[in-house]
């Protein structure tokens, strides 16, 4: 599930959703619900082609986390720290699964 939200700042930002309601990625803020909408979209179209989407990162610490890019290559989400790979391909699966556009 995707939920959209109005910032305080008059930015927007996306949240993509497990059907339990935890969040699986954060967006980064857009400046219009246009371009908010515009990159779901790309996102939508994208989604068969999961290794384009998906970039694997590990942090300092040691921990991993997952970034989704747009058509472009420019990063529009990240997801949480996982303890793990396998959390992480797991995370990766869960996300493709809400990219199912059930906007709330």
């Amino acid at each position: 599930m995707i939920k959209i939200d109005k910032k305080k700042d008059g930015l927007f930002q996306f949240k993509l959703k497990s059907k339990n309601g935890r969040t699986l990625l954060k967006s980064v803020s857009f400046s219009s619900k246009d371009d908010l909408d515009k990159t779901l979209n790309e996102i939508k179209e994208l989604k068969s082609t999961k290794a384009k989407l998906f970039e694997r990162r590990t942090n300092t610490d040691g921990k991993f986390l997952v970034e989704l890019k747009n058509s472009v290559g420019e990063i529009v989400g990240a997801s949480g720290l996982y303890s793990s790979e396998a959390g992480m391909e797991n995370g990766i699966l869960n996300i493709s699964k809400s990219i199912e556009f059930d906007i709330k």
